[in-house]
């Protein structure tokens, strides 16, 4: 007896995949001024947080240059929440809500942790509630939240440009 095969053909389900941005959402992107801004901030945001690390990281090696160590940290604090509030304002014109849009969600949630560790180190030396060395290691525990958010953003940046070219 001989077997013959179903000429049915198998369909497979695949996942559906939500792109970063709908049509309309990258047009708004695209037309607003918070995406320059975004862009102009966010590299001199890692070029302050770059020499910032380098001043927290010498001054815990040789005990030399507090201050500038602690003023990199402040004004990379500052550089901080300023590309917060106008990433708030960019979600808020491409998505329609300030933050915790789908599509930034979870880098919206890591940022909070980044910023409240930001905080806690103003805090703490406006208190004096930690000595110079315990400030700066703060610092680095902010710094190292800072990369990983970072790295979440330049990972959607990456997935964004994939999405325009139609491979993701």
């Amino acid at each position: 007896m001989m077997q013959t095969e179903s000429a049915t053909a198998t369909v497979v389900n695949r996942p559906t995949v939500r792109r970063l941005y709908s049509d309309a959402e990258r047009a708004r992107r695209d037309a607003t001024k918070w995406t320059v801004v975004q862009g102009i901030l966010a590299p001199l945001q890692f070029a302050v947080f770059l020499i910032s690390l380098a001043l927290v990281l010498r001054y815990l090696w040789t005990g030399l240059g507090y201050d500038a160590a602690t003023a990199s940290i402040v004004v990379k604090t500052a550089i901080l929440l300023v590309i917060m509030v106008t990433g708030a304002i960019w979600e808020k014109v491409v998505f329609g809500q300030y933050l915790f849009a789908p599509a930034f969600f979870w880098e919206d949630v890591f940022s909070f942790a980044v910023i409240a560790l930001h905080l806690l180190y103003v805090f703490a030396l406006l208190t004096d509630a930690l000595q110079p060395a315990g400030l700066m290691y703060l610092a680095l525990a902010a710094y190292a939240a800072y990369v990983v958010n970072a790295a979440q953003f330049v990972w959607k940046l990456r997935m964004a440009r994939l999405d325009a070219e139609g491979r993701t």
